[in-house]
């Protein structure tokens, strides 16, 4: 589908990913999806080809674009139909290093961000908690200064990349007196006192690793304090547009996908003296579900477009995240639906985008969470 919002560049990074994806991921990743995560390689390759600095400073060898091009690149990546695979690279690109990009110091930058614009090392995002999820301000692990160093202590859960991630960006309370009084933190994954704690069996997104964390005393220095103090869930708060866009141009590609493995099937299948896709309801459900996934789309170019002017998007980007993320688990469902018996079975592609889709709609904020912003926004 062309769209105004699309230039050549654009058209070019779409294109580069599809063709990538479809020679370099689709081939290997059955093997990922069994092996539970994404082998180092695949980020180093990323790395070469510049995917993982699109909105980094060219400083440091990125192409420092802005949040259009991470919408079409989350949306290209989706064509690979492993959700896994997909988030692994998100919440690196996406999630995790903005905070770096955004709030490092200098020193910071230089130690840590050409190598994760590289590949080299591999980030994760450490917020959510057993008792706080889409609730920041409910978080309980706290940090305290002692001496020169600061001592972490709590958990972390759900935290994907949380195992193979070389540096965790992790948010702790310092503030006790303060519900939004958090700070961000720099974590190697050998600082002393950080443990995983288990790695979580999922419905879906099965190459991606996800991990509960601990933090038993886990002491870092002064210099891993990213930001500034007491001001990580205004950090926070800032980043998730950018999260919950890409997670949304993850449920756009992915949507797009099914319905073109569906359009196939339909075409060839044979039943009742045709094919399915000569039964009008099924035609016609599937090009009414395209027509949505169609405006779902034109919803993510525009929310891309916003933020990248400085304009507060808050309300388009909760309306494409509540849309977009439900939306792609009832194009799931049908689509699993006009494959019949072939799409409940493990072999098949709908029948694994089906499971990837559903944590969609409750990652990076849930559908009803997104829904109150668009409601105080009305």
């Amino acid at each position: 589908m062309r769209s105004p919002y699309l230039d050549e560049d654009l058209e070019a990074l779409q294109r580069q990913t599809l063709s990538w994806v479809a020679a370099e991921v689709v081939p290997q990743a059955p093997g990922w999806e069994r092996e539970g995560s994404v082998p180092r390689e695949i980020l180093l390759q990323m790395g070469e080809l510049g995917f993982l600095g699109l909105r980094a400073p060219a400083s440091h060898g990125g192409l420092e674009r802005g949040a259009l091009w991470s919408a079409v690149f989350s949306e290209a990546l989706a064509s690979s139909t492993f959700g896994g695979f997909e988030v692994t690279v998100l919440v690196h690109t996406d999630m995790a290093s903005p905070h770096l990009i955004h709030s490092g110091t200098p020193e910071q930058h230089a130690r840590w961000l050409d190598a994760v614009i590289q590949g080299r090392v591999r980030t994760a995002i450490a917020v959510s908690e057993p008792a706080a999820g889409s609730d920041v301000a409910g978080m309980r692990t706290a940090a305290r200064r002692d001496g020169g160093d600061w001592v972490i202590d709590g958990s972390k859960l759900f935290i994907t990349n949380g195992i193979s991630a070389d540096l965790l960006i992790v948010a702790a309370r310092t503030n006790p007196d303060d519900p939004r009084g958090l700070s961000m933190f720099l974590v190697e994954k050998d600082a002393p006192g950080l443990s995983v704690s288990r790695k979580l069996d999922k419905h879906g997104w099965l190459s991606s690793d996800t991990a509960e964390l601990a933090f038993d005393g886990c002491r870092v220095g002064a210099d891993a304090l990213l930001g500034t103090e007491h001001r990580g869930f205004y950090e926070i708060m800032r980043n998730f547009q950018n999260e919950r866009l890409v997670l949304s141009g993850m449920a756009v590609g992915a949507s797009q996908k099914a319905l073109e493995l569906t359009y196939a099937w339909t075409r060839e299948r044979r039943a009742f003296g045709g094919v399915l896709y000569d039964q009008q309801t099924i035609r016609q459900r599937l090009a009414m579900l395209q027509a949505r996934v169609d405006a779902a789309r034109l919803l993510l170019y525009h929310s891309g477009w916003l933020m990248e002017r400085g304009v507060d998007a808050t309300r388009e980007v909760s309306e494409l995240k509540a849309l977009s993320c439900e939306l792609a688990n009832e194009v799931m469902y049908d689509c699993v639906q006009f494959h019949g018996g072939v799409g409940y079975m493990r072999e098949s592609a709908i029948e694994r985008m089906s499971r990837d889709a559903r944590v969609l709609s409750i990652g990076g904020g849930a559908t009803e969470v997104m829904l109150e912003e668009v409601s105080k926004r009305l």
